[in-house]
């Protein structure tokens, strides 16, 4: 028996670790990713300033996942043929009995004229790192600044956090005074994070706003980006000389060129509460690619659910468990749905932190907490620290 895992971050790392944990030499488990490492992408908001280098949050999961008795096969995934069980990919085609797929996304650059050639984006490596070579430049001749989120975004936190990271790198570069800071969202207030919000959140960040001196504007799209402006739904025209959007995430190409998947439009797969594909019993989903029906309704301009890294790892602990119960013969499977995963989250602020915990990501829940920590950010550094130690590891059981 073989099951062939497509992605390797924080779903595929941890399905693939706890299957070959499950299953032992009985049951083959082979990864197929386009990139070798490992990447801890909660702290390429760091990455822009300095205060990490894409090493420091990133390791050879190739090498792990060999000690562990993972077969790892650096290709492209390109398409599945799921009556045949075969994964085709730019290395050969690859026999399945079951399939995982934690691909990730794909971040959909044109979702308004002028955002992929004009806004920076930090949610990989080489964006990061872009991004602090045009902060470099940007302190010499300061101005206005736009962070935000676009229309259809999900990833509202990563942009909030580099948000008020920049301001206090304005600070330390003792040219604050010198730029207008602007957020924008497509969030019908501040703080709703694509959760409905939590108590007490958006009046918080709103004392966060005026606190920092940020301008802000809730319920806006992204009409157009430009070389020095960014053009708002509402028409009002934004002056900018460094612009940070987060940009809606998509399915990845391998999914929308497999049309056996019957995937949703937006290329996500539609699963139960198991995370097992809603008609192919031997097809599975976690992570990022995994369908979530949006729990509130929209505002005047859309957005999405965030999809961040625990729950990530938590639907890859929950397919691993399934797949080997069907293996050893049982029919009753693990369940929980996306949004009945506990909410733990903290928000960095720029040496400052804010600490997101709640019973189910979300409504209705028992219980949301958020709890601001203002002399440092301490637990998010912890958070960092130690789940590298345990991915390096192996430690893939460990919560």
């Amino acid at each position: 028996m073989k099951t062939l895992i497509i992605g390797g971050n924080f779903a595929g790392i941890t399905a693939a670790l706890e299957l070959k944990r499950k299953l032992k030499k009985e049951h083959e488990v082979v990864m197929i990713d386009k990139s070798p490492l490992f990447l801890f992408i909660p702290s390429l908001i760091w990455v822009p300033f300095g205060r990490r280098e894409v090493k420091d949050i990133s390791f050879r999961k190739d090498e792990l996942l060999k000690k562990k008795g993972i077969e790892f096969i650096q290709a492209e995934a390109l398409d599945v043929d799921t009556e045949k069980q075969v994964v085709n990919t730019t290395k050969g085609a690859i026999h399945y009995d079951h399939l995982v797929i934690a691909t990730g996304p794909k971040v959909a650059f044109d979702v308004a004229p002028g955002v992929k050639e004009y806004a920076h984006y930090i949610g990989t490596p080489q964006g990061a790192m872009k991004a602090r070579k045009a902060l470099e430049e940007f302190k010499k001749d300061p101005g206005p600044i736009v962070i935000g989120a676009t229309q259809n975004a999900g990833c509202m936190g990563a942009a909030y956090e580099f948000l008020f990271n920049t301001e206090k790198w304005l600070r330390e570069q003792k040219i604050r005074k010198k730029v207008d800071l602007y957020w924008i969202t497509p969030e019908t207030f501040l703080g709703h994070f694509g959760i409905d919000g939590m108590t007490g959140g958006e009046s918080m960040l709103k004392s966060f706003m005026k606190l920092f001196n940020i301008h802000y504007r809730t319920e806006v799209g992204v009409e157009e980006v430009r070389e020095d402006r960014v053009i708002l739904s509402t028409g009002e025209e934004l002056p900018s000389k460094f612009t940070m959007l987060m940009p809606p995430f998509v399915g990845v190409d391998f999914v929308k060129n497999s049309t056996g998947l019957e995937a949703t439009a937006n290329g996500y797969i539609p699963v139960t509460d198991d995370y097992r594909h809603e008609s192919i019993p031997n097809i599975w989903a976690a992570g990022i690619a995994v369908d979530v029906k949006l729990p509130f309704k929209p505002g005047k301009v859309p957005f999405s659910s965030p999809k961040t890294g625990y729950p990530s790892d938590e639907t890859g602990k929950i397919v691993a468990e399934n797949i080997s119960r069907i293996i050893n013969g049982k029919t009753e499977l693990k369940k929980k749905a996306w949004g009945k995963i506990p909410g733990i989250c903290v928000m960095d602020a720029g040496k400052k932190e804010v600490i997101i915990l709640s019973d189910t990501l979300f409504k209705p829940r028992k219980f949301a907490l958020m709890i601001p920590n203002v002399i440092y950010d301490f637990s998010k550094v912890l958070f960092e620290k130690y789940f590298l130690w345990k991915t390096r590891h192996g430690y893939s059981m460990l919560p």
